[in-house]
């Protein structure tokens, strides 16, 4: 028989697990349901969708999560990890500034050791233009950034290596992300209250009746459910979901790389203070510092060239910050496909401002009952959530609130926990892999 869904681990078994020493050995556990209906199709298991699910199942409503691969395992778990404060985008895109650090803090608050608290820095060299790191100073300020200078001497103490033209910094509260404990916590708490988690679940076709998707099937032996809303949240995907609807949703996908390299020293995440460009980011991991990125045009996310100019131009450029990087071994590199949405970056220089969100009703498409949301970063994962889930919560006529700002993250006071819901998941991405499991 086909189970109408599967989740990967029932939270109450995972809390037993806890309880009496027992772990389960298997990373998949097949779990029959009597019902092969669900409220809400949320589809993409990285940090928005599992963001909505948890959003969704904390207002009661009866949720199934999706994903081909494990949880995490497109962009959000192929990132660079970074927890903005907004300073990068402080002086072109207040809005977008504003809401990072509303959630940064939000964040620190809500999800402990997903969270990495390093705080950054924005290096000034000789070379950079004195104008950029004052108007950015002031737009910070403007926006309620914290700020504070520097002196470099000071922060080679923190930053053994850091570079002899480095002229002035600026520190603010930057940090570092670990999405694939954030996916899969997010994924406990939907699955303690009642939703349905399901990874390594590729959906094969959505049905449409009369302007509405009546059912969703999936590829293996998965059983066919009825929906009555879909969000689709399948980040540089989400065209192609949307596409299995007979609509358009137009993506512009680019790719960025990702290298790591052995480093133990590393404090604070360093950050250029120029225009944003290729390698001038360097997030601390305890061992190792991820150096990124690049922002290349592809056609789609899954096929597309990994070129060596890419690792060569990241680790040179960031090596004008921190020249010890040039020499480090190299221990992994990844890329990662950003999901842009088309209409946006029709005007906008790819790597010059911050890119928000959109969310989608495509019943102004004919489809009443389809939800898709694109773009956005990270950081701001729980707000592009809590917007989706008010939006479908209106659809449903459910007035109950978001609560996702102010209640804990399960696990999150206790890594080896986190760590735990990671394997039951499959939410292992490379960002984080040298953390997860980690003593």
């Amino acid at each position: 028989m086909r189970h109408a869904c599967c989740s990967q681990i029932g939270l109450h078994t995972l809390w037993s697990g806890y309880r009496y020493g027992f772990v389960p050995p298997e990373t998949c556990i097949g779990k029959p349901v009597t019902t092969e209906h669900h409220t809400v199709l949320v589809i993409g298991g990285g940090a928005t969708g599992t963001g909505i699910a948890r959003d969704l199942a904390l207002r009661g409503v009866d949720t199934m999560l999706v994903d081909r691969d494990g949880l995490a395992s497109g962009t959000s778990g192929r990132s660079h990890g970074l927890l903005h404060s907004g300073a990068r985008y402080a002086e072109s895109d207040r809005a977008g500034a504003e809401e990072c650090i509303k959630e940064n803090r939000i964040l620190r608050s809500i999800a402990g050791a997903c969270l990495r608290e390093t705080d950054g820095l924005f290096v000034e060299l000789d070379q950079d233009d004195p104008e950029y790191f004052d108007q950015k100073r002031a737009a910070c300020d403007a926006v309620g950034i914290e700020t504070s200078l520097l002196e470099p001497d000071r922060v080679r103490d923190r930053v053994p290596g850091l570079c002899t033209a480095v002229r002035r910094c600026m520190q603010v509260p930057d940090g570092v992300v670990f999405p694939s404990r954030l996916c899969a916590a997010n994924a406990a708490d939907a699955d303690a209250h009642g939703g349905s988690v399901c990874p390594n679940t590729p959906v094969e076709d959505l049905i449409v009746e009369n302007g509405e998707i009546t059912t969703a099937s999936f590829a293996g032996d998965r059983d066919d459910i009825t929906v009555d809303i879909v969000v689709n949240a399948a980040g540089a995907w989400a065209g192609r979901i949307a596409e299995m609807a007979g609509l358009t949703v137009e993506m512009a996908p680019s790719r960025g790389v990702m290298v790591a390299v052995e480093y133990d020293s590393l404090g604070p995440v360093l950050n250029r203070c120029r225009a944003p460009g290729d390698g001038d980011i360097v997030v601390p991991h305890p061992d190792q510092a991820v150096l990124g990125t690049t922002s290349v045009p592809v056609s789609g996310p899954d096929a597309y060239e990994k070129a060596q100019w890419e690792i060569e131009r990241t680790i040179r450029e960031c090596a004008t910050m921190v020249p010890p990087v040039a020499d480090r071994a190299v221990e992994r590199t990844w890329w990662g496909v950003r999901p842009l949405y088309a209409p946006d970056e029709t005007d906008r220089d790819r790597r010059g401002i911050s890119r928000g969100f959109v969310t989608l009703d495509h019943a102004n498409d004919g489809i009443a009952n389809l939800v898709s949301v694109v773009g956005g970063k990270l950081t701001t994962y729980r707000h592009m959530a809590e917007v989706t889930t008010d939006l479908v919560c209106d659809k449903l006529g459910i007035e109950a609130g978001c609560t996702t700002a102010e209640r804990a993250l399960p696990g999150a006071d206790d890594a080896e926990k986190l760590d735990t819901f990671v394997a039951a998941y499959d939410s292992q991405g490379r960002t984080d892999v040298d953390i997860v499991g980690r003593k």
